[in-house]
C-alpha cells in the first residue's frame, strides 16, 4: 500500500471534461508565456501531484518564507523555492489577478496562470540561504540563478490543461497517482525510493538491494529526466543504463519510473525535497547517501557540502517529512571479500577498490578496461555506444583573443594539421567570414556580439554532434557569451577554449588596415582593447603569446594538448 501523501492529500491540477474545453477555449484570448526547460519541469510537478502541496509558483510571501526558514506560510516544511521568472518588460506588462497562458517552446499548451503576485527576488540572499554561497559559479544552479534567470518572478495559481508531451521512455514516465496505483497492483506495503542522476552499476544495485532487506520493502528505482547537472550523461543514455540494470534485480522486487525533476544540486535542502517528492509518489522509505545532490567543488576546488551534511539536515527534520530515511555510507568493493561493503563495515587491512565519476569518465574516452566488479558488461556497452574513446568523438577549438592577436592564422595552421591527421572532418568557422554569411545583420553592439557568439557556438556544437571538428576564431570579447558557447557545444563534445594572449601593443603593430590608429583617434568606435573592454579568459584551456612563439610552435602546443588529452591519437601508438 502507497504512503500518504506530503500533508495528506495528492494535488491533481489537470482540467477535465467541460472545465478542460473552456480553459482550452479562454487561452486563445490570452497572453502567452513560453516556460524555460527547468519551469516546464517545475510545472509539469505541480500539476502532476509531485510537488503537493503546492498549487502553483511561489508568491513574494511563500518564496521569501521558503528562503529564510524552509517553511510554506502554513507552517509545512519546504526547503526549495519554487519560482517563475519573466524579464522585467514582461513583467510590467502583467497586473495582478490576470490570466496568462503557458506553453512550452513549441507553443503546447500546458496550464492557465492565475497572477497574484509580481516581485524582485533578492537572488544573493536566495543563492546564499538555499545554496550556501552568494555568489559561487561553480555551483551550476547559482550560475543558472545569476545568468538564467531573469529578473522578476510571478506567483500564482495553475489550472492545468495539458502535461508535457513525451516521445520517449513513454511507458516508464508515471505520474505519482499512476505509480500509486502501481505499487497497490503490485500489493507492495512497503517502498524504498532510490534517487539517481547517473548511470547505476554494481554499487547501486547493491545498496539498493540491502536497503530493500533492511526496510523489509520492495524498491521504486526513481531517477531524475528533467534537468540534471550540465555535464552529466543525457537521459537517454542512462535510461537504456537503468531499463538493462533491472535484469540484475530479483524478480520482482523492483520497479522503474522517470521523474521530471529539475534539479537544483541543492545539496542538504535537496535531500529533504527529493524525501518530500517521494512520499507524494507513494514512497515509505527513501535512501539519503554520501554527498547527495552535491554539485561537485566549489571555487576553493573543496567539496561544495560535506559529503554527510544532507543526511544531518534530514535527520534534523525527519519527524516532519513522514517517510522514513535509510542513510548509507559510500557503498565500495572490497576485493579480498569478493563484495560490496558500506564504507563504516570494512574489516581492517582487506582491500578496497572503488571508481569516481572522474575516472569512469576517463576510462571512457581512453577506451580502458571497466572491470567487471564494477558494472555489468551489457551497461559498460551502452556507455560506450554513447561515449567512445575521446579521438573518436567531435570536439571544438575555440580561438579568442585581440584583433590582430594571430587567432586566424593559428586556426588555419591547426586547420591543416588535423586534416593532414584525417581523424574527422574539420571545419573552420572564422570570425569574419561568419558574420558575412551567419550573422551581416548584426552590429558591433555588446547585444549584437554576443548574439553572434552564440550563433558561432551553435554552429560549432552541430559539427561536434556529428563528430567533426569545429575551428572557431573571433574576437569573441565577452566572458558570459563565451561562456554560453562552451555550455552549448559541451553537450555533444569536447570544448577547448584557446586565449591567444598577444600583448595589445604587438597587435597594432601588425595591424595593416590601421583599425586601432583610427580607434585611438575616435573614428572607429566601439573598438575592443581601446574603447570596448576584452574579458581575458579565466582558466582557458591553452594560453598562446605569439609574440613569444612562432606559428608553428603555437601550432606544436595545440597539438601536444590535444594527444595529451586523448582527443587525438598519439603518434607514438
Amino acid at each position: 500500500m502507497a504512503n500518504t501523501p506530503y500533508c495528506g492529500q495528492l494535488i491533481d491540477l489537470l482540467a477535465k471534461g467541460d472545465k478542460l474545453t473552456q480553459l482550452k477555449q479562454e487561452a486563445t484570448s490570452l497572453s502567452t508565456i513560453i516556460l524555460t526547460s527547468r519551469q516546464l519541469c517545475d510545472a509539469e510537478m505541480i500539476i502532476n501531484g509531485g510537488f503537493s502541496p503546492l498549487t502553483g509558483f511561489m508568491d513574494q510571501a511563500t518564496y521569501e518564507k521558503v528562503v529564510d526558514e524552509m517553511r510554506l506560510p502554513n507552517g509545512n516544511l519546504w526547503p526549495i523555492p519554487i519560482t517563475l521568472d519573466v524579464p522585467e518588460k514582461r513583467a510590467e506588462s502583467l497586473k495582478i489577478g490576470e490570466r496568462v497562458a503557458l506553453r512550452d517552446e513549441f507553443q503546447n499548451l500546458i496550464a492557465i496562470l492565475t497572477i497574484n503576485s509580481i516581485y524582485i527576488p533578492n537572488k544573493t540572499k536566495e543563492a546564499e540561504f538555499v545554496f550556501g554561497s552568494a555568489d559561487d559559479r561553480c555551483h551550476p544552479a547559482i550560475e543558472y540563478l545569476f545568468d538564467q534567470v531573469t529578473s522578476h518572478y510571478i506567483g500564482g495559481t495553475l489550472e492545468g490543461i495539458n502535461l508535457p508531451t513525451y516521445f520517449d521512455f513513454e511507458e516508464i514516465r508515471l505520474t505519482p497517482a499512476e505509480v500509486r496505483s502501481k505499487i497497490q497492483k503490485l500489493g507492495w506495503n512497503r517502498v524504498v525510493g532510490f534517487q539517481t542522476r547517473n548511470p547505476m552499476h554494481r554499487s547501486h544495485r547493491e545498496l539498493t538491494v540491502r536497503a530493500a532487506r533492511d526496510a523489509q520493502a520492495n524498491i521504486l528505482v526513481h531517477p531524475v529526466v528533467g534537468m540534471t547537472k550540465p555535464g552529466d550523461v543525457d537521459h537517454y543514455t542512462r535510461v537504456r543504463c537503468y531499463k538493462e540494470i533491472m535484469n540484475y534485480y530479483p524478480n520482482g522486487l523492483a520497479t522503474l519510473s522517470l521523474l521530471p525533476l529539475a534539479m537544483r544540486m541543492a545539496g542538504p535542502r535537496e535531500a529533504i525535497w527529493h524525501a518530500i517528492i517521494r512520499r507524494n509518489y507513494g514512497c515509505s522509505h527513501f535512501i539519503v547517501g554520501r554527498d547527495h545532490a552535491g554539485p561537485g567543488n566549489n571555487r576553493e576546488g573543496k567539496s561544495f557540502y560535506d559529503p554527510y551534511a544532507a543526511q544531518e539536515l534530514v535527520k534534523k527534520y525527519a519527524s516532519e517529512l513522514g517517510i522514513e530515511i535509510l542513510y548509507y555510507q559510500m557503498v565500495v568493493y572490497v576485493e579480498d571479500l569478493g563484495e560490496y561493503r558500506c564504507s563504516d563495515e570494512i574489516p581492517t587491512g582487506k582491500r578496497v577498490l572503488n571508481i569516481s565519476g572522474t575516472e569512469l569518465r576517463n576510462r571512457l574516452f581512453r577506451g580502458n578496461e571497466i572491470p567487471e566488479w564494477f558494472s555489468y558488461g551489457s551497461v559498460v556497452k551502452i556507455l560506450r555506444q554513447t561515449y567512445p574513446p575521446r579521438a573518436q568523438q567531435g570536439f571544438t577549438l575555440f580561438f579568442t583573443g585581440l584583433s590582430g592577436a594571430g587567432k586566424s592564422t593559428v586556426a588555419n595552421a591547426v586547420r591543416v594539421a588535423l586534416l593532414e591527421e584525417g581523424s574527422r572532418p574539420v571545419s573552420l568557422l572564422d570570425g569574419d567570414e561568419l558574420r558575412t554569411h551567419l550573422s551581416s545583420d548584426l552590429g558591433f553592439t555588446r547585444h549584437d556580439r554576443d548574439i553572434n557568439i552564440r550563433r558561432i557556438g551553435y554552429v560549432a556544437a552541430q559539427v561536434a554532434k556529428a563528430r567533426g571538428i569545429a575551428i572557431t576564431a573571433a574576437i569573441a570579447p565577452y566572458r558570459e557569451a563565451r561562456n554560453a558557447a562552451r555550455r552549448v557545444v559541451s553537450k555533444h563534445g569536447g570544448f577547448i577554449e584557446i586565449f591567444i594572449a598577444t600583448p595589445i601593443e604587438v597587435c597594432e603593430q601588425r595591424d595593416r588596415k590601421g583599425l586601432y590608429a583610427k580607434a585611438r583617434k575616435g573614428l572607429v568606435k566601439g573598438f575592443t582593447g581601446i574603447d570596448d573592454p576584452y574579458e581575458a579568459p579565466e582558466s582557458p584551456e591553452l594560453t598562446i603569446d605569439t609574440s613569444k612563439f612562432s606559428i608553428k610552435q603555437s601550432l606544436e602546443l595545440i597539438m601536444q594538448y590535444l594527444e595529451k588529452e586523448c582527443w587525438l591519437q598519439s603518434k607514438h601508438h
